[in-house]
């Protein structure tokens, strides 16, 4: 005490002078004359009882600089920073509605006035302040009017240098435009465009995190992502309605183009729509990799628009990095020929798998299928027909011997069951002198020998 009583004292001997006036009018730290002195002691009082957290009773002193010093601490705005602790304070132990009501405003104005004195400030701009304006106004105050005035705020604080903005900041951006959507006092377009907002800042926010804040930036990302896939705001309809007429002058422009793929991949159909298709072509052509041709490819297979598959699959399996990535590329390709009952085709590409993976059962259980499905283009008599099973069920067992993974031993079992069932008869095997166990080379695109088997 007695040390602030010293300092004081030598603030009176520097600020005294012979006419009174306020330092909010002439832009001094403390005034002049008597309205010095009268902001000097208050500082004395203040600096003591906000010191022992006694901030009901700092609180008339303060007011006492706020409104008649506001540069009191020159270049340090403890003023206001303090003010708010204090503030915050009060109001959480405040029981009066009406005083709350009070202390409310006052703590607005607390931050306004910094903006006001120090917005200048490179650690705590204004940007800055805006955003936690915002967030202290959510804390106390969650009507409509406060919400749609924090997002407001909130969307100017993430203007700021990315070292001075919060994680809190595009976190409570994307959740109270949410709760704004859901009251039905924003629509849907604007919830898409404040996650895009909240989306790209915390790109920047990767760029200049440090040890300390990465958890928190990490987990900021997750809870945006999670905000706006609950929030019923991300349906198909709307993000075409608003990207759909911006696709022409983005296709070169790769972070759109994944943006818009990432949005539409979300929704149930959106993977299904055209600016889909469009957004996922041009992603691969300005950056082409194996996964993407055959995300297109299945893309097409489902709208079945087989050449196209065929084409980026082709594709996949040129960019591919690694013969079991090959593999399983030829092995899908087989299955696009097969669904067009190119009998030929379905057969090379599950050769090629095999030349890349033999000990995978999967493109022998496919060579099977061929087999089974194109039987009926062999020969002309029925049993002729039939021998193309034999060799099905010989891909089938092959299947089994090459690879000893559950799935496929069970695959194989099941499908050599379902398929000896329409082996021919031993009648007309018998009748057309035929016999059980001979070798035979079934004709046709199928052209493999194998061993007369009867039903």
């Amino acid at each position: 005490m007695k040390k602030s009583i010293l300092m004081a004292c030598g603030l009176l001997m520097m600020a005294t002078t012979a006419f009174a006036q306020k330092g909010v009018d002439d832009g001094s730290r403390y005034g002049h004359g008597e309205d010095s002195v009268r902001v000097v002691l208050a500082s004395v009082r203040y600096s003591d009882a906000y010191k022992m957290k006694n901030y009901a009773e700092a609180y008339n002193d303060w007011l006492i600089l706020f409104n008649e010093a506001p540069l009191f601490y020159g270049t340090k705005s403890n003023l206001y920073s303090n003010g708010v602790t204090m503030l915050k304070a009060l109001m959480k132990s405040e029981k009066d509605a009406a005083k709350k009501a009070e202390l409310y405003d006052m703590l607005l104005k607390c931050y306004d006035q910094r903006m006001k004195y120090y917005g200048d400030n490179k650690n705590y701009p204004t940007t800055y302040l805006q955003g936690m304006r915002a967030l202290d106004m959510l804390s106390f105050k969650n009507d409509a009017a406060t919400q749609k005035e924090a997002v407001e705020l909130l969307a100017a604080s993430l203007k700021g240098d990315p070292k001075t903005i919060q994680a809190a900041f595009p976190a409570k951006y994307i959740e109270t435009t949410v709760d704004l959507y859901k009251a039905k006092e924003v629509d849907a377009e604007q919830v898409v465009k404040v996650y895009l907002a909240a989306s790209d800042i915390m790109k920047e926010l990767d760029k200049v995190k440090t040890e300390k804040n990465a958890q928190a930036i990490e987990d900021t990302k997750a809870q945006i992502e999670t905000r706006f896939a609950a929030s019923g705001a991300a349906d198909t309809e709307t993000i075409v309605k608003i990207f759909g007429p911006q696709l022409e002058a983005n296709k070169g422009n790769l972070d759109w183009l994944k943006l818009i793929n990432k949005l539409l991949g979300k929704t149930d159909d959106g993977s299904e729509t055209d600016l889909y298709y469009a957004t996922s072509e041009n992603m691969h052509s300005i950056e082409p990799a194996a996964g993407s041709a055959r995300g297109l490819a299945k893309m097409y297979m489902k709208r079945n628009d087989l050449e196209k598959s065929v084409q980026y699959y082709n594709q996949a399996i040129e960019l591919g990095e690694s013969d079991e990535d090959k593999a399983l590329y030829y092995l899908e390709l087989s299955a696009v020929y097969l669904s067009s009952e190119k009998f030929s085709n379905a057969k090379a590409a599950a050769y090629s798998a095999i030349k890349l993976r033999d000990n995978w059962g999967d493109p022998y259980l496919m060579l099977g299928r061929i087999y089974a499905m194109g039987s009926k283009l062999v020969g002309s008599e029925d049993w002729e027909k039939r021998a193309g099973y034999w060799v099905a069920v010989d891909k089938f067992s092959k299947a089994k011997a090459v690879d000893s993974s559950e799935r496929v031993q069970k695959q194989a079992t099941e499908l050599i069951r379902q398929y000896s069932q329409y082996f021919p008869n031993k009648e007309d095997l018998f009748m057309h002198g035929v016999n059980v166990g001979q070798s035979y080379t079934v004709g046709g695109f199928i052209g493999e020998s194998t061993t007369v088997r009867a039903h």
